[in-house]
């Protein structure tokens, strides 16, 4: 009964051409001027009407452009950063497999906390100029606190994640020397963060880590 109802509802509207084409130029209005106002400066820094500067968007667009161009320059130099990646993507190309063909997917024991309840403590050393990366590997809503802290001077960061379900920036910003807080994976792949050294003197980068995360992936 339902479906006859429906039916006869759909064959008693009558469509204006003139109405639909003025709905789709309006709609194609409003996203243009989405496109222009918000998206390009939010994503990649293009101000057009100046905007997206007076509401910060532009600058937001900046700092991810440019940290965006120097993993990627980081990436296509280090080849230990290359071998890393090679590496990530083997595990989530067997992982991928194993949901294929149905079998469920081995989980890592988690670690116990040390004396001082992180999980994970990691520290590197940034030479002047240089980019480093580390991700954890989290399934979707899995939260893992963190806190990492700069001695010798301040760097750019951008606390991100990538995998199946796409890109995601969580926050970034420049010349820090700490930041703490959670990271709840907003899907399942690898969450983490990238840092760069801008100072012309070394970097001492300490992280630390507890939580729900499979693992942490480091150089």
């Amino acid at each position: 009964m339902s479906s006859s109802k429906s039916q006869t509802h759909i064959r008693g509207v009558e469509a204006s051409g003139g109405g639909l084409v003025g709905a789709t130029v309006g709609a194609a209005l409003a996203a243009g001027s989405l496109l222009v106002l918000m998206w390009l400066p939010a994503e990649y820094g293009v101000d057009l009407t100046g905007f997206g500067r007076k509401i910060g968007l532009t600058e937001m667009g900046e700092i991810k452009k440019q940290l965006a161009d120097e993993a990627e320059a980081e990436a296509a130099t280090d080849p230990q950063v290359l071998a890393r990646l090679a590496e990530i993507e083997s595990q989530l190309a067997a992982l991928n497999a194993k949901l294929a063909g149905g079998a469920a997917p081995m989980s890592e024991v988690p670690e116990a906390p040390g004396s001082d309840g992180w999980r994970d403590t990691w520290t590197y050393t940034l030479q002047p100029d240089q980019g480093i990366e580390a991700k954890m590997e989290m399934l979707k809503g899995q939260t893992a606190q963190f806190e990492w802290r700069a001695e010798g001077g301040s760097l750019n960061y951008d606390m991100h994640g990538d995998g199946a379900g796409g890109e995601i920036s969580y926050d970034k910003n420049r010349n820090k020397t700490a930041r703490s807080g959670a990271l709840t994976a907003a899907f399942e792949g690898m969450h983490g963060w990238y840092w760069r050294n801008r100072s012309d003197v070394p970097v001492t980068l300490t992280l630390n880590l507890s939580g729900d995360y499979e693992y942490l992936a480091t150089p």
